[in-house]
């Protein structure tokens, strides 16, 4: 799998092996950055004595959002993105560079914070052909499977 660098998105259609299985590989990638967004704000937790955990939900966004936009700016993909082996591009193709990882951060955190936008955002995960979420049309990026 190649990306020609046409400095455009790969066409669905005739490149469709970019997005085969995505949105179930961001699913799991999803899961597992919430597992370890989760555990890194309770030991932050035990590590102030329980202090933060009277600021739980604040705190877990603030760490979310770091841990996103660091992992979208280092690699276009978070940890669980790696793992499972898709990366988030920008409309050009490119991976993200810092500025549009943090909107790409901030879009994926309000979306989850309002929960008909986040309803919005699965299902156009869930049928759009190039399975992009509400954040993802708003900026033109996508997943895709991570070039060989």
């Amino acid at each position: 799998m190649s990306m020609t660098m046409t400095r455009t998105l790969p066409d669905p259609i005739h490149q469709a092996e970019f997005y085969s299985g995505v949105p179930f590989k961001r699913l799991l990638a999803w899961l597992f950055d919430t597992i370890v967004v989760i555990a890194i704000t309770l030991i932050l937790g035990l590590l102030t004595i329980g202090l933060l955990w009277l600021f739980f939900v604040p705190t877990l966004f603030v760490i979310s959002f770091f841990y996103r936009w660091i992992g979208l700016t280092n690699r276009s993909a978070t940890p669980g993105m790696r793992l499972m082996a898709i990366e988030i591009r920008n409309g050009a193709g490119l991976r993200l560079d810092s500025q549009e990882a943090m909107l790409h951060t901030l879009g994926y955190l309000v979306s989850s914070a309002i929960f008909p936008l986040q309803l919005v955002s699965v299902l156009m995960m869930a049928t759009g052909a190039r399975g992009q979420g509400l954040t993802d049309m708003i900026l033109g990026t996508a997943a895709i499977n991570r070039p060989g």
